[in-house]
């Protein structure tokens, strides 16, 4: 797959292409044609003898300093190397190069005055596989994620460390020799076109939006699971029913939840005039409100990077009328909110999801199943401890919760007196994305397990759906009997909730959405 770049915004889809699976880009000939004329406008700002910020001046608090013509190229080295200070665990491959292609995005706006040249090498070092080393911490999310970005500027220099195509760590020098890229020489304004952006928050809202699209329709499919396999009803999710109250994302979670229980023989088992049971418990009967909740909380932050992604971010910018304006827009603010926001939604969606599994293991309210799902009472603790994993994440999930963006601390002799905390929501909200994943997947183990019980005590076949789910897992893990080691089969139904395979083996039956 290609990507061209040029003067449209990259979509979501087209972003994940890039950091996740390899994607190649290649520039525009007309954007690049359009680089190169409002390259012309700072260079020639570069001659004049009034100041201008960013192009014949120092940075930040040093943005009064004016700097002679003759260390210029200087400036740009210095600050990049002063900038690239990050320090921690190594951020994953995919954040980089989202890091690299959103800001390459940027250059062929035409509206950071850099030259065509350092497009072209930028997608040249993306192509080529080569992923610059970047620590966790570093970017307070304004001015725009400064460590990381000149983290991956200095690779383009030549300079730090990178891990190549491989993963294999070495000198960037030694990495683009290899591949046959010149190292850039920068010159007045493009080490601050290089590292002004909010692409490290951008690109990461980007991944996370794809994972929770995949984790909220495999929730909806957990849940309903688990109001199968706890002789639930199906009746709370009727469509004239959420028509009452038309929150987009309740209506799709709710028929998403009608589809995977539709053709159940163990659903249809209850529906009998003896059965007394009035309501389920609101993490069953309340599942479409909070699941369809995440959904809406999804749609806003996609607008926002929908937005984002439409930008031209830098300090200063060329405007389309040819002038070089200071202006505020590396401010991370609307991506940390939404960021922020997911991560009390995530929390939100694990939380339930625990509590439909605890209920499978209290013989008091899983209507008739076996204390713990253990196949000997007592001898056997069944699925006891899977629940403390999950309970034990979902603690974890509601600190993570608590929003990165309402913090400030000040920056650069206070030029920087208020900055967003962006980058530290989106590494947070990667946690707690990995963690919800971890927490419905052990849900779905233990909602296949209650299914097997439950349709043996009934002597029916499970949904259709739900059939099919239990079919995908029992590939990799055996269905119920004596305790097993139980963290291998806790890893085995994350990696199938993770690839999409459950989700898939429902859909080959029905729609899920």
């Amino acid at each position: 797959m290609q990507i061209t770049l040029g003067r449209r915004p990259l979509t979501i889809d087209e972003v994940v292409a890039v950091a996740r699976h390899d994607a190649t880009v290649v520039i525009d000939a007309d954007a690049l044609a359009a680089m190169a004329v409002t390259r012309g406008i700072v260079e020639g700002l570069a001659d004049d003898v009034e100041p201008h910020y960013g192009v014949s001046t120092g940075f930040g608090a040093l943005a009064t300093t004016h700097i002679p013509v003759a260390k210029r190229a200087e400036l740009q080295r210095s600050l990049v190397r002063s900038h690239a200070a990050s320090s921690g665990p190594e951020v994953e491959r995919e954040v980089v190069r989202g890091t690299m292609l959103l800001r390459l995005q940027t250059l062929t706006t035409a509206r950071t005055g850099a030259r065509p040249v350092v497009a072209e090498t930028y997608a040249a070092v993306l192509n080529a596989g080569i992923t610059p080393v970047v620590g966790e911490y570093g970017s307070l999310g304004c001015s725009g994620d400064l460590a990381p970005l000149a983290h991956c500027a200095l690779a383009v220099m030549g300079e730090g460390l990178v891990r190549d195509a491989s993963g294999a760590i070495m000198p960037a020098a030694q990495a683009l020799d290899a591949c046959g890229v010149e190292p850039v020489e920068l010159r007045e304004k493009e080490g601050l076109a290089l590292i002004n952006g909010t692409d490290g928050m951008l690109g990461m809202l980007a991944l996370a939006l794809t994972d929770l699209d995949r984790l909220v329709a495999t929730a909806d499919l957990a849940a309903a699971m688990s109001v199968e396999a706890l002789l639930g009803t199906d009746r709370p999710f009727a469509a004239d029913l959420q028509h009452l109250r038309p929150h987009p994302g309740q209506a799709a979670s709710a028929e998403n939840m009608r589809r995977v229980l539709s053709g159940s023989p163990v659903v249809a088992s209850h529906r009998t005039d003896d059965c007394t049971r009035v309501q389920d418990a609101y993490s069953l009967r309340c599942a479409p409100q909070v699941h369809g909740a995440v959904r809406d909380t999804m749609a806003h932050a996609a607008s926002v990077a929908t937005r984002e992604l439409a930008s031209a971010i830098d300090n200063p910018v060329v405007t389309l009328d040819g002038r070089v304006e200071s202006n505020g827009s590396f401010h991370g603010a609307p991506l940390g909110y939404v960021l922020d926001f997911l991560a009390i939604a995530v929390a939100d969606l694990a939380s339930m999801s625990e509590r439909r599994t605890d209920r499978f293991l209290d013989a008091s309210r899983s209507q008739g199943l076996p204390p713990f799902l253990a196949h000997d009472p007592g001898v056997d603790s069944g699925h006891m401890i899977a629940q403390y994993t999950q309970a034990g994440i979902v603690s974890e999930l509601k600190r993570l919760a608590v929003p990165a963006s309402v913090d400030s601390i000040p920056s650069s002799a206070m030029q920087e007196d208020h900055v967003a905390m962006g980058w530290s929501a989106a590494r947070k909200l990667r946690r707690s994305i990995d963690g919800l994943e971890r927490v419905v997947a052990i849900e779905l183990l233990t909602a296949a397990r209650a299914l097997d019980l439950r349709c043996a005590a009934l002597g029916v076949a499970p949904a259709p759906a739900t059939a099919a789910v239990v079919t995908a897992l029992r590939e990799h893990v055996a269905g119920p009997g004596p305790d097993r080691y139980l963290a291998p089969e806790i890893e085995h139904a994350v990696r199938l909730t993770h690839d999409g395979t459950l989700l898939t083996a429902a859909r080959a039956v029905t729609e899920i959405r």
